[in-house]
């Protein structure tokens, strides 16, 4: 006696058909006959049935596995399972490598996006997440992942080669690039970049990193590269371009960089490689082709004006939102600035004594910090402090409010002024991919590392990380939801370890209804199981001597 169990296809419509059946020899012959039509009832009875015919020899075992199955929680698989086919998708893993270090890379990668913090609670992550079993690693402790840095620094240059080819090959190379850098500060001063800069974050007394960002078109990211505190941005272009025409192989390129970023020694780099550029140049510069008669004021009026001159292209726009947020903190200095005067004078009335040119260069020191000496000064008039506003002079400086100009060097043939001004705009991916990378969901800070080679596998981590978190960003857009938030619902997708007798596995529990639809947009189905793997992971405990 068996069971019968198929599945068939009729009229475009998928059937399952479960019989009861037994064999006979008739005549010499094997024949069967149908007992029952079990195909109605539900996948408990039909599994009972079938393990109890399974052990129709000894059915004292159903009564032995019941006394030896047991259930226990098992580790968190939601967030391990759906960010490892992500990566599957996205060519990481491939670029990782299968070897020991890859995998172990690549929990790193994903330990950033599950729970940001330093490699020792990536180790403690690790104990709590099916990551043995999913990944397949032997084990490690926190020791183990800081050489994993070592090793991700060394072999940067060649798992960004493979992940650049395995999105464009050999022939769909994009040509445009976006490039960018930004500064990290340091915890502690025996970092071996860690250097006094041009500190973005505010922080003073904090050495920093400089980080270079080089993303494709699409805001992809393509390399990151960590470079000296101390390290001016212009210093940076070189290598990117050495990159790009070197490790990446690329030949038609157009780098898009700010007006910092690109000057005359890197566009001259640049047209080395024949390369080209698309940047902005600054009010002064401006404010010099005004006054060479190039161009008029009036041209910023239009939607999009362009004027060539000796074969560079200027695009100018006015960004008219920009022009009254300037006028509206131009403003509000003003108004501040006349609270303050009237707080001081009043101050020098209640006081006889009091020092009026004392009071007169805090005014003065005011105007400068807050910028407004072009057409803002001060006098003492009869023991009172009084305000000049130049109005003509401020007009006129407000006349260049929210106009920009964006220069390329691009055929305009070949490329439209409006295709340039929106690529000039796509610069804001970048800074977009520092806010997540740095002060947003991975953060990049605070940096404990020391030594060179592990600040690089770190920064390294947190792009690689970043490219995930863009993914599932794009996938999950139509809920109202983080991807924090999504990763914390899939994190809460425990297993449930079975051990029957000697043979353990994790069975995987049906998730929520929440965790079932971001399941369904990332296209991600859970197992019913997983392998279970005994975990070798645990940190090193570093136990004081204690006098005796």
């Amino acid at each position: 006696m068996y069971v019968d169990d198929c599945q068939y296809i009729r009229d475009g419509k998928k059937y399952r058909r479960v019989l009861l059946r037994e064999g006979f020899r008739e005549q010499g012959k094997v024949k069967h006959r149908t007992i029952a039509n079990i195909s109605n009832c539900t996948e408990k009875e039909i599994e009972a049935i079938k393990f109890a015919l399974k052990n129709k020899k000894d059915l004292t075992q159903i009564k032995v596995l019941k006394d030896s199955v047991r259930s226990e929680q098992g580790p968190s698989v939601g967030a391990v399972i759906v960010l490892k086919a992500i990566a599957d998708r996205l060519h990481i893993t491939k670029g990782l490598g299968d070897s020991e270090m890859g995998r172990m890379a690549l929990w790193q990668v994903m330990a950033r996006v599950i729970d940001q913090g330093s490699r020792l609670s990536a180790v403690r992550l690790a104990r709590k997440h099916a990551v043995v079993d999913v990944l397949n690693i032997d084990g490690f402790d926190e020791d183990d992942l800081y050489s994993n840095l070592d090793w991700l620094s060394e072999n940067q240059a060649r798992i960004e080669l493979n992940l650049f080819k395995s999105r464009f090959g050999d022939t769909l190379k994009p040509i445009l690039y976006l490039y960018d850098v930004t500064s990290s500060y340091l915890e502690g001063v025996k970092n071996a970049l860690g250097d006094w800069g041009y500190n973005r974050d505010k922080k003073k007394g904090k050495l920093q990193i400089v980080i270079g960002l080089l993303l494709d078109g699409d805001g992809i990211p393509v390399s990151v590269e960590v470079f000296k505190g101390n390290t001016n941005d212009t210093k940076t272009v070189l290598s990117q371009i050495q990159k790009l025409a070197g490790r990446f192989g690329v030949t038609e390129v157009t780098v898009v960089g700010d007006r910092g970023m690109i000057k005359s020694t890197q566009i001259e780099q640049l047209k080395i490689e024949h390369f080209h550029y698309i940047t902005a140049i600054t009010k002064p510069q401006i404010e010099s082709l005004i006054k060479k008669g190039i161009m008029q004021i009036d041209m910023f009026d239009k939607e999009i004006c362009e004027i060539e001159q000796e074969g560079i292209r200027y695009i100018l726009r006015k960004n008219s939102v920009r022009a009254k947020e300037i006028e509206e903190a131009r403003e509000q200095k003003i108004n501040s600035l006349s609270k303050f005067v009237k707080n001081r004078n009043e101050y020098i009335l209640e006081h006889d004594g009091s020092d009026l040119c004392k009071q007169k260069n805090e005014v003065s020191n005011r105007i400068k910090r807050l910028k407004l000496s072009n057409y803002v000064s001060c006098e003492m008039d009869d023991g009172q402090i009084t305000l000049s506003i130049d109005n003509d002079k401020k007009i006129e400086l407000s006349l260049l409010d929210g106009c920009y100009i964006i220069k390329t060097d691009l055929n305009k043939e070949k490329v439209a002024s409006v295709t340039v001004h929106d690529r000039y705009k796509d610069l804001a991916l970048v800074e977009r991919g520092f806010r997540t990378m740095k002060t947003g969901l991975l953060e990049t800070r605070p940096i404990y590392v020391r030594k060179e080679s592990r600040t690089r596998g770190h920064v390294f981590v947190v792009m690689l990380s970043y490219i995930l978190i863009q993914e599932l960003t794009k996938r999950w857009s139509e809920l109202d939801i983080t991807v924090e938030e999504g990763i914390k619902e899939l994190s809460a997708i425990d297993s449930i370890t079975i051990k029957v007798g000697d043979s353990v596995y994790n069975q995987i529990p049906h998730p929520r209804d929440l965790g079932k639809e971001l399941l369904r947009l990332a296209n991600v189905s859970l197992p019913d199981r997983v392998p279970y793997k005994k975990s070798n992971v645990a940190t090193k405990r570093k136990l004081t001597n204690r006098k005796k």
